[in-house]
């Protein structure tokens, strides 16, 4: 087929011709067989989530845990997100397979604390696809109602990218959420391109300072810059702020220097499935 050397000329640049070669072939197959298993995936019930706990720094407490999809391939495994959501997202599969990771963080949030754990907020993911499902808010409230979770103890995270395609639209559907009850968080903060302006105006509870912000400290001047600029802006919109994709002591002491108050990463936890996580949130820093 000429496709994969049309779609690979494409990729290279404009106005060039490109020979098919048989190995073209394999990126696209591969893509077409993931896309079959993730299908059937949602019939068989092979996603499952694992759970990063996420620690206030001034009291030393775990206040909260990130959810994080993982798919147990029959065969492959357990196959790491980066290789299925980007193909999920581009085969219009990101939306149903969004709704189960909704629904089971609740069940479990739930379930944690009908067995006697701390009751702390899960946080969850949600793709500019499923931002942008009429009736999100009648949605998620329908959800939490089924599992019998009080919608303070979910909070939804949304990447900045999402958020400003259309800001007006945007504000209503958070302001939505936000009459569910839901904390609403801004994920990867620093990496979009919303100005200011548009940031004030967002019906925010949380601001979450990209691990690419994370990664150069304490080292790097422009890194500590513009956390401590983050920090300091959610400080003064009342917002909470947590550092992502922490993985040193330095970079923990770091924070706590600029007075961030929440941080997740390798350091404290790497994501956890649910009754390893449980265990964790027990044994740290539970609140009482």
């Amino acid at each position: 087929s000429a496709a994969p050397a049309m779609h690979h000329a494409s990729a290279v640049g404009h106005n060039r011709y490109q020979y098919h070669t048989p190995d073209m072939n394999a990126p696209a197959l591969s893509m077409l067989l993931i896309e079959q298993d993730l299908r059937r995936a949602l019939e068989r019930d092979e996603f499952l989530l694992h759970y990063q706990p996420q620690l206030d720094l001034k009291s030393g407490r775990i206040v909260g845990m990130e959810a994080l999809v993982r798919w147990q391939h029959p065969e492959r495994g357990l196959v790491p997100p980066l290789e299925f959501i980007p193909i999920a997202e581009a085969r219009d599969l990101i939306v149903p397979i969004g709704r189960w990771v909704l629904r089971e963080a609740c069940r479990q949030n739930k379930a944690w604390q009908d067995a006697g754990l701390p009751p702390l907020p899960v946080s969850v993911n949600l793709s500019a696809l499923q931002f942008q499902q009429k009736d999100l808010a009648e949605d998620v409230a329908a959800i939490l109602h089924d599992c019998g979770l009080d919608a303070r103890y979910l909070e939804l995270e949304l990447t900045e990218s999402a958020v400003v395609r259309d800001t007006e639209r945007s504000i209503a559907i958070m302001s939505a959420l936000r009459e569910v009850g839901v904390r609403i968080s801004l994920d990867d903060f620093g990496t979009g391109y919303s100005s200011l302006s548009q940031l004030k105006r967002l019906p925010l509870d949380k601001l979450k300072i990209d691990q690419s912000f994370v990664r150069g400290l304490p080292g790097d001047s422009y890194d500590l810059a513009i956390s401590s600029a983050i920090i300091g802006m959610g400080k003064a919109m009342n917002l909470t702020v947590i550092a992502e994709g922490v993985e040193t002591v330095d970079q923990l002491h770091t924070l706590k220097g600029i007075d961030c108050a929440t941080i997740q990463g390798y350091f404290l936890s790497r994501p956890l499935p649910a009754a390893a996580c449980a265990e964790f949130t027990r044994r740290n820093f539970a609140t009482a």
